[in-house]
């Protein structure tokens, strides 16, 4: 089932994409492919309208690393999934992956010369640990007090 995605701009960076992910079947099915990739999480445009000027500039990053990474646009029923799983905190959100693993996140419009650096060190950048909420378990407990 295609669920329409909420802005017209939003469509066309899917088609310019190629794939929408709708669902964690497809989610897991995207990450599992090799190489790497970036994920846009818009968020509602209305409450978000930094989502659509990233719409826009997303093509444009991808044209001038020719290839180098798969897009996808996650669809608004998925993206708190997304957002679980890759512990960002604010909309839009580009999370970059490489062979499965999570390399980082972009968030929010940056200015051109920015965004183009930042990009960039995001395909040069090592797979790390996503971050996650919480506190981190060190070790069992021992005894009880």
């Amino acid at each position: 089932m295609t669920i329409a995605l909420p802005h017209p701009l939003l469509a066309r960076l899917a088609e310019a994409a190629g794939r929408t992910l709708h669902n964690v079947g497809e989610l897991d099915d995207q990450i599992a492919e090799p190489g790497d990739q970036v994920l846009f999480c818009g968020g509602n445009p209305v409450q978000y309208p930094e989502c659509l000027d990233v719409a826009v500039v997303l093509p444009e990053l991808l044209a001038i690393q020719a290839g180098r990474l798969q897009a996808a646009v996650v669809a608004p029923e998925l993206e708190a999934a997304v957002q679980a799983r890759y512990g960002f905190t604010r909309w839009p959100s580009l999370v970059f992956l490489r062979d499965g693993d999570y390399v980082g996140t972009l968030s929010g419009m940056l200015d051109w010369t920015v965004f183009v650096a930042r990009f960039g060190e995001m395909l040069d950048t090592a797979a790390s640990r996503p971050p996650t909420i919480g506190i981190p378990v060190t070790a069992a407990a021992t005894a009880c007090h």
